[in-house]
């Protein structure tokens, strides 16, 4: 989703294109790579610090605002007791809401992507850190 709205509605909306779209998802999937290059020049802390700003401005001053972040779901999305980007309200009382959307059948396949490498971040640190729950 793009400020809550729908990947395939932008499309139909003639907001974007699938091309653009599948060009955006290519980057992202290789962004850890691009991060690490830019790393070298400092400018890699920008976007992750726009993010947090973003974040903490919602929180201070109530904005009720739909971010996307690494949220705690407790039964949202059939999950329990993970630490998850999903699409979120920010507001006074910090994650005031988990916004679940309806993700067909790709989105749901690259969540679970990324809910499996979560998983196996935990099982690498509790490896090192016994004591880690």
């Amino acid at each position: 989703t793009v400020a809550g709205i729908p990947v395939p509605d932008l499309i139909k909306m003639g907001k974007s294109t699938q091309e653009k779209i599948d060009a955006i998802v290519k980057r992202t999937r290789g962004g850890g790579g691009e991060i690490v290059g830019l790393l070298k020049t400092g400018s890699a802390y920008y976007a992750p610090a726009t993010s947090g700003i973003a974040m903490a401005e919602a929180y201070l001053f109530d904005q009720k605002r739909l971010l996307p972040c690494a949220a705690y779901v407790d039964g949202q999305y059939g999950l329990d007791g993970l630490y998850v980007g999903v699409p979120v309200v920010i507001g006074a009382g910090g994650v005031e809401q988990i916004v679940e959307i309806a993700l067909d059948e790709e989105a749901k396949g690259n969540f679970q992507v990324s809910v499996d490498a979560v998983k196996e971040l935990l099982v690498a640190c509790k490896g090192i850190d016994g004591s880690l729950n």
